[in-house]
C-alpha cells in the first residue's frame, strides 16, 4: 500500500506521497526527517531497568569495559581507557522491534558510543556460538569478522575524531555506510537523552529526544560497489563504547512492533 508521509526537505514542510525508501546516498546526509509516527509499540518483548548488578544476568561484556550502579543507572567504561568494549544482552531480537532507553555522558573530552542490532554469525549463528572466533572488543572482529550486524554511532567525539557530530549507520561485516545520519548526542551534552530505535523489517530508524537522526531501508545491497547482502532479521542487540568513553544507561524496553493503526 502506497504510503502518505510528512517531511521536512530543505526547511519546507510538506505532504509527500512515496512508495519509496527515501534514503540518502550512502556517506550523505539524510535530507529529510519523518513527521509521521508510522508505527506503534506491540507487546513489550523485554524490560530491564539497568539499574542494579542483578539485572545484568545472562549479559556478556567483550573487551576491557567494566559497569558500576549509581542512583538507578548502569554506569560503563574502561579502567585506564585500556580499551574499546561491548556488552551484549542475552536475548534475541525479532526481525522488527522498537527499543528504547535512556543514555547520559559522565565525561565529554572524548568518546564514542555505538548501538548493535541483529547481529547474528555469518552462517546464522547466535554470536555467542563457540565456533564463532572470540572477540574482545577490537572493532574489525564486529566491523569485518565473522558476525553480521547492523550498527549507529550516536555520539561520535572520538579523540582522534573529535566532535564530528553526525551519526552513521553501518552495515557488517563489510563495514558498509548505509546512510549519514543527522547530528546525534553533541560532544559536550550531558543531559539526558531519550533513544528510540526502530527495526521494521529492512527499515531502520534512530531518534534522539524525538529528533530523527537515522532514517534509512535496506533496499539497496551494492553499496561502494561492495555487495552487502540482504537485509539482516532477527539478532542480538549490544552496546558498544569506545576506550575513552565514560556513559550511563538505564530503562531499556523492547516491544514488538506494529504498524500504525493496525490491529494486532
Amino acid at each position: 500500500m502506497v504510503s502518505v508521509r510528512t517531511c521536512i526537505v530543505a526547511g519546507a514542510l510538506f505532504s509527500l506521497v512515496c512508495g519509496c525508501s527515501g534514503n540518502a546516498s550512502p556517506g550523505m546526509t539524510a535530507s529529510a526527517q519523518v513527521v509521521e509516527e508510522k508505527w506503534t509499540k506491540g507487546d513489550i518483548i523485554y524490560q530491564n531497568p539497568l539499574s542494579r548488578e542483578a539485572d545484568m544476568a545472562g549479559w556478556r561484556m567483550e573487551g576491557p569495559g567494566q559497569t558500576a550502579f549509581q542512583n538507578g543507572w548502569m554506569q560503563m567504561w574502561s579502567p585506564d581507557e585500556a580499551g574499546h568494549h561491548v556488552f551484549w544482552m542475552p536475548e534475541t531480537l525479532p526481525d522488527s522491534f522498537i527499543a528504547e532507553w535512556n543514555a547520559q555522558a559522565l565525561k565529554t573530552d572524548a568518546g564514542l558510543v555505538i548501538v548493535f542490532f541483529a547481529a547474528k554469525g555469518i552462517h546464522g549463528e547466535d554470536i555467542f556460538d563457540a565456533s564463532l572466533t572470540p572477540r574482545d572488543g577490537t572493532f574489525t572482529q564486529y566491523t569485518n569478522g565473522d558476525i553480521r550486524s547492523y550498527h549507529i554511532s550516536y555520539y561520535a567525539n572520538a579523540a582522534h575524531n573529535p566532535a564530528r557530530g553526525h551519526a552513521n549507520l553501518r552495515k557488517n561485516n563489510t563495514f558498509s555506510l548505509l546512510q549519514q545520519g543527522e547530528p546525534g548526542i553533541a560532544a559536550t551534552d550531558t543531559r539526558i537523552n531519550h533513544i528510540r530505535l526502530v527495526k521494521h523489517n529492512n527499515h531502520i530508524q534512530l531518534s534522539i529526544n524525538g529528533r530523527t537522526v537515522i532514517d534509512y531501508t535496506d533496499d539497496m545491497p551494492v553499496v561502494d560497489g561492495i555487495d552487502t547482502g540482504p537485509p539482516l532479521q532477527d539478532g542480538k542487540l549490544g552496546f558498544r563504547q569506545m576506550q575513552w568513553t565514560k556513559f550511563q544507561y538505564r530503562d531499556l524496553k523492547i516491544w514488538a512492533l506494529k504498524e500504525a493503526g493496525h490491529g494486532e
